[in-house]
């Protein structure tokens, strides 16, 4: 940690003035990892809501195995979409 005015490292900082001169090094920031039980854990939600929701709307309809099949087939895009959104830049 130093200051760094033209080729000098000067060491007392606070001397400088403002405190953008004496700002410390960046850290490279963290990098995330893709975490597969995460992304099952969305595309078992996302498909499990879309389901849930076509039994709901078939219930009301008077036919809740239609509503299901419905949901399900709704349910399993919207959850690879869930899950390309979460994780997009590890698909890149």
């Amino acid at each position: 940690m130093g200051c760094f005015f033209g080729e000098m490292a000067l060491s007392a900082c606070y001397k400088l003035g403002p405190p953008l001169l004496c700002s410390q090094r960046m850290q490279a920031a963290s990098s995330t990892t893709f975490q597969p039980a995460a992304a099952g854990a969305i595309l078992a939600s996302a498909t499990a809501l879309g389901v849930g929701a076509g039994a709901l709307l078939g219930w009301a309809f008077g036919s809740v195995g239609i509503g299901i099949l419905i949901g399900a087939l709704v349910g399993v895009p919207a959850g690879i979409f869930a899950v390309y959104r979460r994780y997009r830049r590890f698909f890149a």
